[in-house]
């Protein structure tokens, strides 16, 4: 078996904020106010991503197109700024910016305005540049890029050049990740603060390319100025639950799986391997009847409960910490009425999936009465969540918010990447995940996963996101791509709650907050 590469591992600070556009500009207007000049964040801005940009760019030209406002200024810095380091620069301007700009420090940048070049210009200047900078839009933007400005991006995207983006690429919502229009598809985008919430959000994450934040002089991040945040490997590990040197096996998390319908033993098995992967003491097994020699062959350390029983399925529950159900459970009478003595009885912290979430949508199980009783965890695929609140145009973002707010729970919205939101809570973002985890049964482990954190004592956030981020970096460690299967997941989630120690700072610069690759 080979272990992925380190470098997998997003290298990143201990709290990385996630800011919407807005939040953004009032935390940049907020450092002005206590005394950061805005000329000292635009220097700052742009010297970062020169710096940046000749680490992982060394050589040959450089252009800049230029458009107005701070991603403009920020354009301007870098190019010249490089030009002071004996680069070869140039730049196109697409706004109304005078050639003399305060910016330059008189440095004599060659400037050309887009309105001057016709198509053999900008031909001309594409074809010798080694590197092109976009600094067309910023993250104030939103709608559909104007004709100039989406002329400009077209030619970038048309440069076959290698792109680094101003803080967000032009043409993406630095809130919701829409892409109402052009689009700069960057190589390197060099988010200023932290990464906006929109970048982080697909389609406009395939866009952003390698992702990295430099720190730029801003003031301190102040508790709830900014909605969203980063989970982080340094985060995810410090959350991880601790065990006592003295110890046994009920002390450790004791979880009720209730899962698989007929034939569907496999999701019964995958959730409850991975519980006991992530470190439950003991797993019940809670299936019907049919399922029970498969699940017994394939997991002889669990318990197997019969679904059918009523007083086997109480006293299970009884003597359990958490319950994790709904992976294969099924939609039939059975399946309600389980769930209904499962959800009816001891009030114990539990997750729901699948088939449970299923029966949710279709009035079978009241989210809200049970979260109500109990910590609740729902994890919905875009699918489910649709079924549960209804058809929405809105981004996961807000969508995982209102479930959360409306069913009064933890929800884990899965996706690209996948979000946790609370009643209590701002958003935690996952940037682990990739598209290899699109495999039938990844959920099945993850609520696992999931329900083994619940039953060690984390609360519904922790639980989530540390799942999230576990199951993802085992899939990383797996290293197995496109041929990635649960089952690799689950086998490699020891070495993942076991990693110690941070990723390395690639680009060995001391203001880099975050570093993390391309979207996969």
């Amino acid at each position: 078996m080979t272990r992925a590469h380190p470098a997998l591992r997003p290298f990143a600070r201990y709290h990385v904020p996630a800011p919407t556009g807005p939040e953004a500009i009032e935390h940049d207007r907020r450092s002005i106010e206590v005394g950061v000049p805005q000329a000292v964040l635009m220097e700052n801005a742009g010297r970062a991503a020169a710096a940046i940009l000749q680490r992982v760019y060394p050589e040959g030209r450089v252009l800049a197109v230029i458009g107005g406002g701070n991603n403009g200024g920020g354009a301007l810095v870098l190019v010249r700024t490089l030009l002071a380091w004996g680069r070869d620069v140039r730049g196109i301007v697409v706004a109304d910016r005078g050639a003399g700009d305060a910016i330059l420090h008189g440095w004599p940048l060659h400037l050309t305005v887009d309105v001057d070049l016709d198509d053999v210009g900008w031909a001309s200047e594409m074809v010798a540049a080694a590197v092109v900078v976009d600094g067309v839009l910023g993250t104030g933007v939103s709608g559909a890029p104007r004709d100039r400005q989406a002329g400009a991006i077209r030619r970038i995207n048309a440069s076959h050049r290698p792109v680094l983006a101003i803080d967000v690429p032009s043409g993406v919502d630095a809130t919701t990740g829409a892409v109402p229009g052009e689009a700069v598809d960057a190589d390197l985008t060099v988010a200023f603060g932290a990464p906006k919430l929109g970048t982080l959000l697909h389609p406009a994450r395939a866009h952003a390319g390698r992702l990295v934040a430099a720190e730029i002089a801003f003031a301190p991040w102040e508790p709830g100025t900014t909605g969203a945040m980063i989970t982080t490997p340094a985060w995810a590990r410090a959350s991880l639950p601790r065990r006592s040197s003295n110890t046994h096996k009920k002390a450790v998390g004791s979880l009720l799986v209730a899962a698989g319908g007929v034939g569907m033993a496999g999701a019964a098995i995958l959730a409850a391997r991975s519980a006991f992967r992530s470190g439950a003491g003991l797993v019940r097994v809670c299936s019907v009847p049919e399922n029970r020699a498969s699940i017994q062959a394939a997991l002889p350390e669990a318990i197997y409960v019969d679904a059918s029983d009523a007083s086997a399925v109480e006293g299970a529950l009884a003597e359990s910490d958490a319950v994790a159900a709904g992976p294969g459970l099924g939609t039939a009478i059975a399946a309600i009425d389980l769930l209904a003595m499962l959800l009816d009885g001891p009030r114990r912290p539990t997750v729901l999936d699948a088939d449970a979430l299923n029966l949710a949508a279709a009035g079978a199980v009241d989210l809200a009465a049970v979260a109500l009783r109990r910590p609740l965890l729902i994890t919905p695929h875009p699918g489910e969540m649709a079924r549960l609140m209804g058809p929405s145009e809105a981004d996961p973002a807000t969508s995982a918010r209102h479930a959360a707010e409306r069913f009064s729970c933890t929800v884990l919205l899965k996706g690209a990447p996948s979000l946790v939101a609370s009643p209590e809570n701002g958003l935690l973002v996952d940037t682990q995940g990739s598209s290899d985890l699109a495999v039938a049964g990844m959920g099945d482990a993850l609520t696992g996963v999931c329900g083994s954190l619940l039953a060690q004592g984390l609360d519904p956030v922790k639980a989530a996101a540390v799942g999230l981020y576990c199951t993802g970096r085992a899939a990383r460690l797996a290293g197995r791509g496109v041929a990635l299967t649960p089952s690799d997941v689950i086998r490699w989630l020891p070495d993942a709650i076991r990693e110690e120690g941070d990723a390395a700072n690639e680009l060995d610069l001391p203001f880099v907050t975050y570093d993390d690759g391309p979207a996969r």
